[in-house]
């Protein structure tokens, strides 16, 4: 019924009693479904079933993406955490010797992420704080991290990511950002804002590895997956 990821490890395969095949991660925290998924008891293990309608992540993932630098053990910076549904894959996919700290700009949004995910795993840390000023984060000045996921809904995006990376994330560290073209600018062809972030990346000292579209789980979004290199 379940079967790893042939590409990521920590990422599994289940297939339904319908002879169907689901993207899951196994629970770290058994017996809580996050957001409504489904939980699949296989022996002694937990897996959650992972939407590709509701994460980017598990879009990619099933859209063909062959680079992610999450992994376990990972210790990870989370920009745009809102209430948690992938940032609570990724937890899974960490593990307990993995740490996970999320920013999240919206205290309502915030405070429904503690109740839902960080109450129910110590691998998670919540950090209420805008992903535009990475300075200001608390607790986190002289921190170093393996990777940065970036999932915020701004015009900006490439350029609040590449700031975070300058301050936070190791050299040959690798990112995901998902790249929503509507947020950058509505009126211009998303091919167009694709590579306008893209460049953006690359003058920063990113070496994109690839470009992975999301339909048709998400509609005008791409993932990039790129590693820092800065001169």
């Amino acid at each position: 019924m379940v079967r790893p990821h042939e590409r990521f490890e920590g990422v599994y395969l289940v297939r339904l009693e319908d002879g169907s095949e689901r993207l899951a991660t196994r629970n770290l925290s058994p017996g809580v479904s996050v957001y409504g998924e489904r939980l699949i008891r296989v022996g002694s293990a937990e897996y959650r079933l992972w939407d590709p309608f509701r994460s980017k992540l598990a879009a990619a993932i099933l859209n063909g993406l062959r680079s992610m630098p999450i992994r376990p053990g990972s210790r990870v910076l989370y920009l745009g955490s809102a209430a948690g549904t992938t940032a609570s894959h990724v937890s899974d996919i960490i593990g307990y010797g993995g740490s996970l700290y999320c920013i999240e700009f919206a205290p309502r949004v915030m405070k429904e992420f503690m109740a839902k995910v960080c109450a129910h795993r110590s691998n998670v840390y919540p950090i209420l704080a805008d992903a535009r000023f990475p300075e200001n984060y608390p607790a986190l000045p002289g921190m170093t991290f393996d990777s940065i996921y970036c999932d915020i809904a701004q015009a900006d995006q490439a350029r609040i990511l590449s700031d975070n990376a300058d301050l936070y994330l190791r050299r040959d560290g690798g990112v995901l950002i998902a790249i929503k073209s509507r947020s950058v600018d509505v009126a211009r062809p998303p091919s167009s804002v694709y590579r306008q972030e893209i460049e953006v990346l690359e003058g920063r000292g990113f070496r994109i590895l690839e470009r992975v579209k999301l339909e048709p789980y998400e509609r005008d979004h791409m993932m990039i997956s790129a590693t820092f290199n800065p001169p």
